[in-house]
């Protein structure tokens, strides 16, 4: 496994067990001990002890912060009122639900999630290629015709390179920026603002929740010295009271877009389109080859360049 998912996976171990240690003494809670679990504790024990701690240490105090924000943590109705903890497979991300530990009361009909990053802020990363069709899958309403003859040449030339070769490499490819990135990038904006201006009123909106998910959730990101905590509050299950006892700081509402404004491309590059959005939304869309052989599929790497101002961030600083 890679570093950047072994860190991230000791990540959702070290809170999963900060939450236990911090509200086993006040409430009942529960572990389930899944295979993600189980997967998420190996990650986190192949570490030594005071890389241990620094996890340890962070994932705390993003606790103590939610612990005040969300009431239900930490009250019960009862003793039957059990908190489970959960940590999600993977498989999870690729129906929309970007969340990685699930804290639930069942009794209270109540759930959080939080994705847990540790010191990358990526949203997704998603193909393109001759058989994906992006409009479908992300926004559901499927690409053209016109879109798929468009990119058609391009991944076959992929394809008919790597079927003469299996080992030639992205770099064999001369001008590859001029001859696939750009083609396909133009392909792809011209194909989103079609199916922006056929279908007005649900692209913009579908757009950024395949994006960050069709769940509530708490972002928490491991920085150095420091963690962020987002709050992506889209259907205002966030933030609850319990009973009388209310959360110690409001958390608003997060409005979705309802119009595309533009698809640029990012200044003085070749891999990059932004996609502005009304609602103070814009994202960033890097076209790359995910591995060093040349293979008929390329990937994005996703990332949120700019969200409303309703975006409740917090950080808070380690010593």
């Amino acid at each position: 496994m890679a570093t950047q998912t072994v860190n991230g996976k000791a990540f959702e171990y070290a809170l999963l067990l900060e939450f236990y240690e911090r509200l086993n003494k006040i409430t009942s809670v529960s572990i389930t001990e899944n295979e993600p679990y189980h997967n998420a504790k190996g990650c986190f024990d192949s570490f030594v002890e005071n890389e241990q701690d620094t996890f340890r240490i962070t994932a705390s105090a993003a606790i103590n912060f939610l612990i005040d924000i969300e009431p239900r943590l930490s009250n019960g109705i009862s003793k039957e009122d059990v908190l489970v903890l959960e940590i999600v497979s993977d498989q999870a991300g690729q129906t929309g639900d970007v969340r990685d530990v699930l804290i639930i009361r069942s009794l209270q009909k109540w759930e959080i999630g939080i994705s847990a990053k540790n010191n990358h802020r990526a949203v997704k990363h998603s193909r393109l290629s001759l058989n994906i069709d992006f409009g479908e899958k992300w926004l559901g309403v499927p690409c053209s015709q016109n879109y798929f003859d468009e990119i058609k040449p391009i991944f076959d030339m992929l394809a008919n390179l790597k079927a003469s070769d299996k080992s030639t490499k992205w770099t064999s490819i001369e001008n590859m920026h001029q001859v696939v990135y750009i083609p396909i990038l133009n392909a792809f904006r011209k194909e989103l603002l079609r199916l922006d201006k056929e279908n007005s009123s649900i692209v913009a909106e579908n757009l950024v929740q395949y994006l960050i998910g069709n769940e509530d959730f708490y972002k928490v990101i491991k920085g150095n010295k420091k963690v962020e905590i987002q709050a992506y509050n889209l259907s205002g299950t966030l933030n609850l009271p319990f009973e009388n006892i209310k959360p110690k700081a409001r958390i608003p509402k997060l409005k979705l877009p309802s119009r595309l404004i533009e698809i640029v491309y990012q200044d003085n590059s070749t891999t990059t389109l932004l996609v502005s959005l009304n609602e103070g939304w814009q994202i960033s869309f890097r076209i790359h080859n995910a591995s060093s052989r040349v293979e008929p599929s390329l990937k994005f790497d996703i990332n949120l360049v700019s969200a409303p101002h309703t975006l409740f961030t917090n950080h808070i600083f380690i010593a």
